[in-house]
């Protein structure tokens, strides 16, 4: 039987870095019978490969432990029928469990809505929300006790956001959908943990405003994120933050006023986006 980790968004940044703990973590592990796969899916096929030599190059190889590259666009629901043709067209090579899902391919985009492209704002919804309920709804299926999913929310999941306001109500949804999910299927031994980091260190902010700002400002080690993010969802914890600051910023959000919050980050926190 086959063992499949399947990670989206694995070309760079977080993704790239839960395919590297991961495997390496497998690498490390006493051998058993299964053989294990990790489902790197993203749509560069060659940085998804970049990302596979770094990986193999830093951790080694180990009999029975592959690393795979599926280039795909899961956006919307042409993407997630791409994503159940792959899943059928893999029992061809025999037969399969999925022990671990990270859905972790997403983007955001920053300034005021109606300053942005609105078939960006539009795709982000598709991408962060359909896409992510979609293969929750294709993988589920195919998990056994002691199965996980990680999916990847944000700090901005906690209250609205000006000048960020479609990314914070997309990762919003995607910390409800995951907490529920969590109390469906605890019953069935399979764990759900959403993962809710602030300002990481990776290409986001140079997407979210197309190459306006390089770098994300502040941000924090993804190494550390990740690493963290791991142990708590081995231990069943369905939200997980790093950083005090975030915990300290999630529980505080409880005592601020939705419409208050929504002004004062568009007052306060500008966000610069490039217009072409």
């Amino acid at each position: 039987m086959r063992k499949i980790t399947i990670i989206t968004g694995a070309s760079s940044g977080l993704g790239a870095e839960f395919a590297r703990q991961l495997y390496k973590a497998e690498t490390m592990a006493s051998a058993d019978q299964d053989t294990k796969e990790f489902w790197l899916i993203a749509r560069n096929s060659e940085k998804t490969g970049g990302t596979i030599n770094s990986i193999t190059s830093e951790c080694g190889t180990k009999n029975g432990i592959s690393l795979r590259n599926f280039p795909m666009d899961i956006s919307g629901r042409s993407g997630i029928e791409a994503f159940r043709e792959t899943l059928e067209e893999e029992k061809k090579n025999g037969e399969y469990k999925i022990d671990t899902l990270v859905n972790n391919a997403g983007f955001g985009t920053y300034g005021e809505f109606t300053d942005t492209p609105l078939e960006k704002e539009i795709d982000m919804v598709d991408l962060n929300c359909a896409s992510l309920t979609g293969i929750c709804g294709l993988c589920i299926p195919l998990m056994e006790k002691g199965s996980s999913i990680i999916n990847v929310s944000s700090l901005a999941a906690f209250l609205p956001l000006g000048n960020f306001a479609v990314y914070a109500a997309t990762k919003s949804y995607v910390l409800s959908f995951s907490v529920a999910l969590a109390a469906e299927l605890r019953d069935r031994g399979i764990k759900v943990t959403a993962l809710c980091p602030g300002s990481v260190s990776t290409n986001f902010a140079n997407v979210a405003s197309n190459g306006a700002r390089k770098e994300v400002l502040h941000g924090k080690s993804p190494e550390k994120v990740v690493a963290h993010c791991i142990k708590k969802a081995r231990k069943g914890e369905r939200i997980v933050l790093w950083a005090f600051k975030w915990k300290f910023t999630a529980f505080m959000s409880r005592f601020i006023g939705r419409y208050f919050g929504a002004r004062f980050t568009f007052l306060h926190n500008k966000r610069p986006y490039r217009h072409e």
